[in-house]
């Protein structure tokens, strides 16, 4: 059975979590814009990392047969996006994720934070 997009989103939260990835939140986009249905959207405490969480979902998506649309930003890693159509991951450096402040931009989306626990899936309004 395929994933849903949210399935999907739900799954890079989580495979990024297991590469300590910070602030992981889920904005559901559904009704806002057709770039897609969801971004997910951590922090990298350094370059290096940011590159390695990039990294790991790709290789655990590939092992699914899931490969990226597009990929932006692995040269430098300040800010890595991963395009998978419905899905799109946003891995930022702390400090980039601060300076374009995605969430702010989207604030008219639906917010799911997600903990390593487990994810909120009552989300925010």
């Amino acid at each position: 059975m395929p994933l849903t997009a949210r399935d999907l989103a739900l799954k890079a939260a989580e495979t990024a979590s297991k590469k300590k990835a910070l602030d992981i939140v889920i904005l559901e986009l559904s009704g806002l814009t057709v770039i897609s249905d969801y971004f997910v959207i951590c922090s990298g405490e350094s370059t290096t990392q940011v590159s390695a969480i990039a990294d790991f979902i790709e290789h655990e998506f590939g092992l699914k047969g899931i490969k990226p649309i597009g990929r932006e930003g692995l040269k430098h890693s300040h800010w890595v996006l991963l395009d998978y159509g419905d899905v799109v991951v946003h891995i930022f450096e702390k400090e980039t994720r601060e300076y374009y402040s995605l969430e702010k931009l989207w604030m008219d989306a639906k917010t799911i934070e997600f903990h390593e626990d487990k994810p909120d899936l009552g989300g925010k309004d």
